[in-house]
């Protein structure tokens, strides 16, 4: 590594709106206290968040680069400039750890390439806390992000997800856009086998907090309605 170079931490943030410190270690808290320099998917919320963390930092004094799917590849290069100029920067996702099923991967890509230190923070992933939740095989298993949105597609997906779970013990977990998140519960249910596991996490670290795994006949007898809340589904079948 570089020394004259200034650190990148991967700082973690909330899963949802509850207060940051009831979930983020105090390590946390000192990080945002000592630096100006962010790299985030949206100000504004980075903005709240770090307001949040500590309230007497001054904002004027923050500087962002924004990173999402608009960012242009030949962009990402400047986004370092700080930790370049000897100034510890903060690469902010916005819920969870950056760099996980996160477009903060690709600016821990170039820290790398650049001899500059990456300095990852504890904090909440929904990922490892649904696994962590599931009751399922955490020595082997698979993120597979999301899944097709076409039915057929989605279908078949489903089925070599649950496939590979019973091949391999691999366990399979993936995420949806909250709003479909009712419509993928019903095709799970019409196409995995009644014996299969699933997991469903949704709302996690939150008050309304809803984790339960139980087979697909099961779950065909069961309610839960997760209309709009971010959830995480895990497959194995034994």
């Amino acid at each position: 590594m570089n020394p004259n170079f200034g650190k990148l931490y991967l700082i973690p943030t909330r899963l949802g709106d509850n207060p940051p410190l009831e979930v983020l270690p105090i390590s946390v808290k000192k990080i945002i206290e000592m630096v100006d320099h962010y790299i985030v998917e949206n100000e504004k919320t980075a903005r709240r968040f770090i307001k949040k963390i500590d309230s007497r930092k001054q904002q004027s004094t923050l500087t962002f680069e924004v990173l999402n799917k608009y960012t242009q590849p030949e962009e990402l290069p400047r986004f370092l400039d700080a930790c370049k100029n000897g100034k510890p920067m903060g690469l902010l996702s916005e819920a969870g750890c950056p760099g996980i099923a996160d477009p903060g991967a690709d600016i821990v890509k170039l820290a790398h390439e650049n001899n500059i230190q990456v300095v990852p923070l504890v904090g909440p992933s929904s990922i490892i806390l649904a696994l962590m939740s599931s009751g399922m095989n955490g020595q082997s298993f698979a993120f597979n992000g999301y899944i097709p949105i076409d039915k057929a597609e989605r279908k078949a997906h489903l089925k070599k997800m649950e496939r590979l779970s019973k091949e391999q013990n691999q366990t399979q977990l993936f995420i949806e856009t909250p709003y479909r998140n009712n419509k993928v519960l019903e095709d799970i249910c019409s196409v995995l086998h009644p014996q299969t596991r699933v997991c469903v996490a949704c709302d996690i670290t939150l008050p309304s907090e809803y984790i339960k795994t139980l087979t697909i006949k099961e779950w065909k007898n069961t309610k839960v309605d997760l209309h709009k809340r971010p959830a995480i589904f895990i497959i194995h079948q034994d």
